[in-house]
């Protein structure tokens, strides 16, 4: 009997296995951010006219540290993989990114970022630039 009860509750629930095991292989895609203004709403520059070089920068902000002022040339994106920043434009703009979001960044203005957690902030930025192009320039 106890083997009987076996088979039918496999038989049921089988299919199921498979299905829920088929979803589990299907990828995902998921569009962080797409846009082309910066997170302050300034429309995005044309991209450089020389050699396109794309560079993937790990940047790790430690807990209670302010970033210099600082700007970059190109136009770059990144996302926080853990902790959190608070983005700040010379003008006054300000943006608190959470770890999982994404932010388009500003170009050729002067910001600075600040981490006031308690944990680092991990950012993983991508950069649009051109072969012998700096990626940022501090004030």
């Amino acid at each position: 009997m106890r083997t009987a009860l076996q088979l039918l509750v496999t038989a049921v629930l089988l299919p199921f296995a498979a299905v829920l095991h088929a979803e589990d292989l299907t990828p995902r895609v998921e569009i962080l951010v797409q846009a082309s203004e910066s997170w302050d709403g300034t429309a995005l520059p044309a991209f450089p006219r020389g050699t396109p070089q794309i560079s993937i920068v790990r940047i790790t902000v430690p807990p209670h540290v302010r970033m210099a002022m600082h700007k970059h040339p190109f136009i770059n994106a990144g996302v926080l993989l853990s902790g959190e920043l608070i983005v700040e434009t010379a003008a006054g703009a300000t943006r608190r990114v959470l770890a999982g979001e994404a932010l388009v960044e500003v170009t050729d203005q002067w910001h600075f970022g600040r981490n006031e957690g308690e944990e680092p902030a991990e950012i993983i930025v991508f950069y649009a630039g051109e072969v012998g192009g700096v990626l940022s320039i501090e004030q």
